[in-house]
């Protein structure tokens, strides 16, 4: 999840464009406008009242060097307010409003150094990585960017926090059992619950609209090869998202499914607000391994349909707290360069 040091109107304007739905034939979004312009900007997630976003931000350029969490005002189209939320310092991912919508929660290794963690170094192998850094620890701050308190103090991984529509749990992604699952948490930190136990990498997980279910991605490694590297990897603090699968669960952990069956990557799932369906990031159609688009496929696993087919890349989506509707992080309309940029677009069944 991503980033800003300094109120960005060159980087962040909010746009009243409205693309031209000849160019954009995607039937379920209409009415799309780009959010922020330039830079690296992903996991925008609404307010609970529907008016705000908290994304994280990377933009060297702008004296960003890598992920920093920021807030929106959607209301303020005409000067739009984005504040830093983190500390500036260290890496960030994974932010989201807090029940009331005064604080956010976020991950953070502001504390282990001001500098950004090294990436992973370039393997002969060509493979592409995720790094698990062990100095993330979750904080949540005030909208002014005081940050106000800790709640994890693991020393590993702790991040990839999201939180109920219902208010009362926090669903979060640790490497203290000595694998990457699922965890959840009361508000305040307490009550800590392991919700997976198989081997691979479980994370990326939201609330269903009851608060009764989570949706996450997962990778299962079967062989005793893919076993054996996976293993290797986590112990470098790195994990491969080249081949992961949408599973969901109760919030206890009782009735996991594998809900998708697709191969390549198929991640960054969030609940449509009538709980019945699941849309996805996935590049299981793409014959070069790159192009992502969304998709959207019923609970049970049936009726895949996919949902974007602007550019080669769209992830991140959610719908607002009222299902009206989506922000989703896609490289459209970047002039051929490489930014990222948040849009939204009112949602349409």
């Amino acid at each position: 999840m991503n980033k800003l040091l300094v109120l960005l109107s060159i980087h962040c304007t909010f746009s009243t464009t409205i693309f031209a739905q000849d160019t954009i034939p995607e039937k379920h979004l209409t009415n799309i406008r780009q959010l922020t312009f330039g830079g690296d900007n992903a996991e925008a997630y609404f307010s609970f009242d529907n008016s705000k976003l908290t994304m994280q931000v990377t933009a060297p350029k702008e004296g960003i060097p890598c992920d920093q969490i920021y807030m929106m005002d959607l209301n303020k189209s005409d000067k739009p307010s984005i504040k830093l939320i983190s500390t500036g310092t260290g890496r960030t991912t994974c932010s989201y409003f807090m029940p009331g919508d005064k604080e956010i929660l976020f991950a953070s290794t502001h504390e282990a150094s001001d500098s950004c963690p090294p990436p992973p170094a370039p393997r002969k192998d060509g493979k592409y990585l995720w790094p698990i850094y062990n100095t993330f620890d979750i904080y949540v701050s005030d909208l002014n960017g005081k940050v106000n308190r800790k709640i994890t103090n693991h020393k590993g991984y702790d991040a990839e926090a999201t939180v109920s529509p219902k208010g009362d749990l926090i669903v979060f992604t640790s490497d203290r059992s000595g694998d990457l699952e699922l965890y959840t948490m009361k508000i305040d930190g307490s009550d800590v619950k392991q919700i997976t136990s198989g081997l691979g990498y479980d994370g990326g997980a939201f609330f269903s609209p009851d608060g009764k279910k989570l949706v996450f991605r997962a990778s299962r490694p079967k062989t005793a090869e893919e076993i054996a590297d996976y293993k290797q990897l986590l112990s470098e603090g790195l994990v491969a998202p080249t081949n992961m699968e949408i599973y969901t669960c109760n919030i206890d952990g009782s009735d996991l499914k594998q809900i998708t069956n697709l191969g390549k990557a198929n991640w960054a799932p969030f609940y449509h607000p009538s709980g019945k369906k699941i849309i996805f990031a996935s590049n299981h159609a793409s014959t070069r391994g790159y192009s992502f688009q969304l998709y959207m496929i019923n609970a049970d696993g049936t009726g895949l349909e996919q949902i974007t087919n602007t550019s080669n890349f769209n992830a991140f989506p959610m719908f607002s707290p009222d299902g009206k509707k989506i922000v989703f992080s896609s490289n459209r309309n970047n002039g051929g360069t490489r930014d990222t940029n948040v849009f939204i677009a009112d949602w349409k069944d």
